[in-house]
């Protein structure tokens, strides 16, 4: 398989995360399908997160394996379990203190109480209003961004292992990976508009976010096509850990002031079987 035609199938996988998008334009959701939707994408990032730490430790443990051994070094082994550590805080910690320093702190406006002439709001008021909606909706837009950032990070190692399978010559086993991911990603674009609320994205937001979840497979590919670096794979799948971990936080904090917890609970279990359905696929082709 030659280096475009694997970049091609990198495309393909990453790409059908745009298939879940557009249900972000769809208005006139109520509360319990809003609160469905984002408990579903946490069953998912949920799925995601088991995945790519189990993934990520797998080869830290047969690093640690291989010394015991006396088959490896104790440097490489000391090596991944620094990766390791050091991708998880960094995609975990990393972004909270990304999102404090994003925050801009909204002015602080005295409540509204009293008879008509109470409420009625000077122009200055109802600009200062108007300018903590929109820092809410930005807020919930930026977090969305960060659910597509975690994905991304997660699909630069699918990437990786559809490049390093075709440029090993195991084709069978590189297609199979693409179809898995493919699925793997049209649920993902679920996880990314599900949180969003009441918050309408437009169509430039969702390719942005479509593009920054999506392309990294496509990357991932072509590093993996020629780079073959274990320890690259266990800094994505650590920055990835970290990541999705911080988002599914920040979606379970958002969502519980909605209530229905018991359906949000079902929906979270719906959401992780379907990431383990589709994994499945990969596991069918040997991966």
């Amino acid at each position: 398989m030659t280096f475009a035609q694997t970049a091609g199938l990198g495309a393909i996988a990453g790409m059908t995360i745009f298939i879940g998008l557009p249900l972000g334009r769809v208005k006139g959701i109520g509360p319990k399908v809003r609160l469905s939707l984002a408990m579903f994408s946490v069953g998912v990032l949920a799925f995601l997160f088991v995945d790519v730490m189990g993934q990520g430790f797998g080869m830290v443990e047969d690093s640690v394996t291989a010394v015991r051994d006396s088959s490896g070094s104790l440097g490489k082994a000391v090596l991944y379990v620094a990766i390791l550590a050091g991708g998880f805080l960094l995609g975990s910690a990393g972004l909270g203190w990304l999102d404090a320093r994003m925050k801009v702190r909204p002015t602080a406006l005295a409540p509204i109480a009293g008879g008509s002439a109470a409420t009625s709001l000077s122009p200055t008021e109802t600009q200062a209003y108007v300018d903590e909606a929109d820092l809410a909706r930005r807020k919930t837009l930026r977090t969305g961004l960060m659910i597509a950032t975690a994905i991304g990070i997660h699909n630069l190692g699918e990437g990786l292992a559809i490049g390093v399978s075709a440029r090993s010559g195991e084709i069978s086993l590189a297609t199979v990976l693409v179809v898995g991911f493919a699925l793997h990603n049209a649920t993902e674009g679920f996880g990314i508009v599900g949180p969003l609320g009441k918050v309408t994205p437009s169509w430039r937001w969702l390719g942005l976010a479509g593009l920054i979840a999506g392309s990294p497979t496509l990357i991932g590919t072509m590093i993996g096509w020629n780079i073959q670096l274990e320890a690259l794979s266990v800094a994505c799948y650590a920055l990835a850990g970290g990541a999705i971990l911080y988002v599914i936080g920040e979606i379970w904090n958002a969502m519980r002031r909605l209530g229905h917890r018991e359906l949000g609970l079902l929906m979270l279990g719906v959401g992780f079987m379907i990431g383990v359905l589709t994994d499945l696929v990969v596991v069918y082709g040997g991966a």
